[in-house]
């Protein structure tokens, strides 16, 4: 007999049973006997295998086999004796006299002992100890060997620098929200590293420092994988060889160990994704009236608030690390759009309940996640207080409010004069500074003259000096009174560090094709006409003076009609990879074309304080996702440098080097075990096949064996969950246009394991069912299950130096030890 998961099972626990042979005549003697008892069983048992719990049977007739000399089974309920039946038949007068009122009644006191309390027991001490065994194997697979290497390995240059800046309170700027860094810094702070390692590029070695605190979370963390990825699948599916095998799958892939073990975002971020997994399966299987032990409770009982409360804390906590989150997000939406829909049509419920219903979800999924979420911005944004390196992508009035930052409690003249010094800031968000230096563009690049680019970092090189057009007088001679640039009025601006000014002309703009380049151009302020720009305030709030910091103006160039502005566009190695200016023949007023006056020295002004800049914290969290967005869509690969495609993901093409690039190094290499992505990549395959047949078959009306409407239940619905959780953590990154890494597809590898330990479990049940009569039947599953555990456990001792680390020569040489393992072309290890 098969178990599954669902309603089906539940409903055919008792018709199900194959009715014993009966016995007539004289042979009924010393034989067993058949009665029938109505009445519903009210003991529930289990399987010994998959852990199914049954519940009482619809069924009003239960068969009861009578042995001589012996009672009936308990059957729980009081039963009369006239409500104790024998079957119709020649054996019925047999049967009815050798069971009397007393043996009734006897059984209806052992009734009460629960003979199955025992079983029940043994059962759940194996369920924790399975879930103990796979937790110590998940934290000793990745504890073991922490601290090798004692060095710094790819990405931890830029998020154990980041949990510095939170060590010292110092501002900086990543494209990722700050929950991730945050409780990096944190661990570090607490294992009594002091924020001073400068993690400057991989290799430079950790020294005295202490860095295991670091790892150590991280490891924590995602050790935690495996025990919710086991427990999310029994959850899905009530069987103990699918969980197992989803935890060895997870345990034993040499990509999940890597990412694991170093200071990076990704185990923090998956650990968040399958705890949000494991609560919304929780409260929905409490949700579940119908597969709900009362021992678990229902909706709007203690566990079921639990679950969907940490489902909310989870979905906070995924969005705080990556917006990767967002994925998670929307398939927990979905799962509540369709459970409210089901809510909704059940006629039991009255609208109030279904009320109630919405309005926990709402305030559970919705409200909670977004508190938290802005408690996290405002903890990043109390905690970084202080001046640092990401200053330039922020608004002025964004950078006044750090302490020592030029703004910072500064006080500037409050008009612009003929004569100042200035650094000019564009109004997009992460463009920054108009910035020049000495080296000139390259041969073929329009005019070779020199450079103009914008710079997100404060810098001498954007300093610029305001003067007029038509003479080189200095304004700031105390014999000139003092003179404010005014709208509409006909400017030069005169870069400070090289005396060249800033100039336009009809040549081709470096990248953006339709625009016209920008240069600097003359010998110390002494140019041509195509120096001249009209400076003009958008909307003029201000009047016709040029307010600093306050006024949006725009720079229109006097002999080609365009507009000063920046495409945004990073420049190839010859510009230093900074942003590209432009002048576009385009007059549209766009963020990319206006710009605001930030530092302005003048002595012979009167200077205004600048606490009237400080920003509101929803101004603040406004600007920082702004930034991060500009941020997240400017990460384009640059020259040489290393990248992968989605399409390589699943396959398992390609990996990553973490470490070492030679056969003196200590080597880390990011790539799965194949023998784990391969069986995922086919089990995705099989079950579109699969779930796409028995779908098409369930449509069509086909009536489907009583032992298989469990089975099919659990591949459609727990499979299907899994299933949609891979295609929404992969297909979005098609749709990307920045820089990729192999290591984006680790959250929906989680998915694709899971799915393959319920689609083999599934698989090989049905494989039993159908060898059913022949010996080999009852041993197909296990004999499966066991071979496919094997396999994976083989094939980490086979790849596991990818992970712990590898020296020696390279896989292509032939006396490398891991030279017979290097199966595809691309894998350089």
């Amino acid at each position: 007999m098969l178990y599954a998961s669902g309603r089906f099972l539940a409903a055919r626990a008792a018709t199900t049973l194959p009715a014993p042979p009966r016995v007539r005549g004289p042979a009924l003697r010393g034989k067993r006997r058949e009665l029938q008892i109505p009445g519903h069983l009210e003991t529930p048992s289990y399987d010994s295998w998959t852990g199914l719990r049954t519940r009482p049977s619809a069924t009003p007739v239960r068969r009861v086999i009578l042995r001589k000399g012996r009672m009936p089974p308990a059957i729980g309920g009081g039963l009369t004796g006239s409500e104790l039946r024998p079957r119709r038949g020649r054996c019925a007068p047999q049967a009815a006299r050798a069971v009397g009122r007393d043996t009734v009644r006897r059984v209806a006191a052992r009734s009460l002992k629960r003979p199955t309390w025992s079983s029940r027991s043994f059962e759940a001490a194996g369920r924790w100890a399975t879930l103990a065994v796979v937790t110590l194997l998940s934290f000793a697979t990745r504890f073991h060997r922490l601290d090798q290497p004692a060095h710094i390995c790819w990405d931890e240059t830029h998020f154990g620098k980041m949990g510095s800046y939170y060590i010292n309170r110092t501002f900086f700027f990543d494209v990722h929200p700050p929950l991730g860094k945050m409780l990096i810094g944190l661990a570090g702070y607490l294992s009594g590293y002091d924020g001073t390692f400068l993690f400057q590029k991989p290799g430079d070695r950790y020294e005295h420092h202490s860095y295991m605190g670091m790892r150590g979370f991280c490891a924590f963390l995602g050790s935690w994988l495996i025990p919710f990825a086991y427990l999310t699948v029994l959850d899905l599916s009530k069987s103990f060889p699918a969980a197992l095998l989803t935890a060895a799958l997870l345990t034993f892939d040499t990509g999940c160990l890597t990412l694991s073990q170093y200071i990076l975002l990704d185990p923090i971020l998956m650990f968040f994704i399958m705890a949000a997994m494991l609560s919304m399966v929780k409260y929905n299987s409490c949700a579940d009236r119908s597969e709900t032990p009362t021992w678990v409770g229902g909706p709007f009982s203690a566990p079921w608030w639990f679950w969907l409360s940490l489902t909310g804390i989870s979905l906070a906590g995924a969005l705080g690390v990556k917006f990767v989150g967002l994925f998670i997000i929307l398939q927990v939406g979905l799962n509540t759009v369709s459970d409210l829909w089901q809510l909704f049509g059940d006629l039991s419920l009255s609208l109030v309940t279904v009320g109630k219903h919405l309005t926990a979800r709402i305030l559970c999924l919705i409200v909670l996640p977004l508190v938290l979420y802005v408690t996290i911005f405002a903890v990043h944004v109390m905690v970084l207080n202080k001046s640092g390196p990401g200053d330039g992508f922020f608004s002025s009035a964004f950078q006044a409010r750090l302490s020592g930052n030029s703004l910072h409690n500064a006080s500037i003249p409050e008009y612009l004069a003929y004569g100042s010094v200035i650094t000019v800031k564009n109004l997009r968000m992460a463009i920054g500074y108009l910035h020049s230096h000495r080296h000139l563009y390259p041969e073929g690049i329009g005019a070779r003259q020199q450079q103009v680019t914008t710079y997100l970092h404060k810098d001498y090189n954007n300093l610029w000096i305001i003067k007029k057009h038509n003479t080189n007088t200095d304004p700031l001679d105390p014999s000139f009174p003092v003179e404010f640039v005014r709208h509409g009025d006909i400017v030069r601006l005169e870069h400070k560090e090289t005396t060249r000014n800033l100039h336009s002309h009809y040549h081709e703009a470096p990248l953006t094709r339709k625009h016209y380049q920008v240069t600097g151009y003359g010998i110390n302020g002494t140019g041509d006409s195509n120096d001249f720009w009209r400076i003009e305030v958008v909307n003029r709030k201000f009047g016709n003076r040029i307010k600093v910091l306050r006024s949006r103006i725009r720079l229109i160039h006097l002999v080609t009609g365009c507009v000063l502005g920046s495409s945004g566009k990073i420049l190839p190695r010859w510009g230093w990879e900074q942003l590209e200016v432009t002048c576009t023949p385009y007059l549209k007023e766009t963020a990319n074309s206006i710009w605001n006056i930030e530092d302005h020295i003048n002595p012979k002004l009167p200077n205004i304080s600048l606490d009237v800049l400080q920003p509101s914290f929803s101004e603040i969290l406004l600007e920082s996702h702004m930034v991060m967005i500009r941020g997240n869509n400017g990460l384009k690969p640059k020259d040489n440098e290393f990248t992968s495609k989605p399409w390589h993901w699943p396959i398992n093409y390609q990996g990553l080097r973490f470490s070492g690039a030679n056969d003196t190094d200590f080597r880390v290499y990011l790539l799965g075990n194949p023998v784990v992505w391969w069986l995922n990549l086919v089990s995705i395959v099989l079950y579109l096949l699969l779930g796409s047949t028995i779908a098409i078959a369930i449509q069509r009306g086909v009536q489907l064996p009583a032992e298989l409407e469990g089975l099919t239940r659990v591949l459609l619905r727990g499979g299907g969950q899994l299933l949609l959780g891979w295609m929404l953590h992969y297909f979005p990154f098609f749709l990307m246009g920045r820089i990729l890494y192999f290591h984006h597809y680790f959250p929906a590898m989680l998915f694709s394991s899971m799915l393959t330990g319920i689609l083999w479990d599934t698989l090989l049940r049905l494989c039993a069912w159908g060898l059913a009569s022949s010996p080999l039947g009852r041993r197909v599953h296990a004999i499966g299950i066991l071979s496919l555990l094997l396999a994976t456990v083989y094939s980490f001792y086979l790849f596991h130096p990818l992970a712990y680390g590898m020296v020696g020569p390279l896989a292509q040489e032939p006396e490398s030890p891991m030279a017979g393992l290097r199966w595809l072309e691309s894998w350089e290890f």
